[in-house]
């Protein structure tokens, strides 16, 4: 185990992680900071509320963000775009069929 010291809000704590980790747990304690420095006057309330009000928005964020990327259109998948595309030629070759018999139809000038 390794400890992190972060600066949360003026604050300062000590978190234990896992070794290897440290560096993710302090660029997610500069994220909680971040968040608690663009909260105003918020942030001056006690230790418990100043983190509560951090977490709240930022799983706020995180809310917004699984919406949105649940609304994204699907990822992109070669196999259906040639599927689509062999599709799109063989009705391509129907019209021009359908084409080529109406043009027989139809009487000379």
């Amino acid at each position: 185990m390794s400890n992190v010291n972060l600066l949360i809000g003026g604050r300062h704590f000590t978190v234990a992680c896992a070794k290897g980790e440290e560096a993710r747990v302090a660029e997610l304690g500069r994220m909680i900071d971040a968040k608690v420095v663009s909260m105003g006057e918020l942030a001056g309330q006690s230790e418990a509320r100043m983190l509560l009000f951090a977490a709240l928005l930022l799983a706020d964020e995180l809310h917004e963000t699984k919406e949105h990327a649940a609304a994204a259109p699907p990822p992109y998948d070669p196999e259906l775009i040639e599927r689509a595309g062999h599709r799109l030629e063989s009705i391509a070759v129907q019209l021009e069929k359908l084409a080529e018999g109406l043009e027989d139809l139809s009487p000379e000038p």
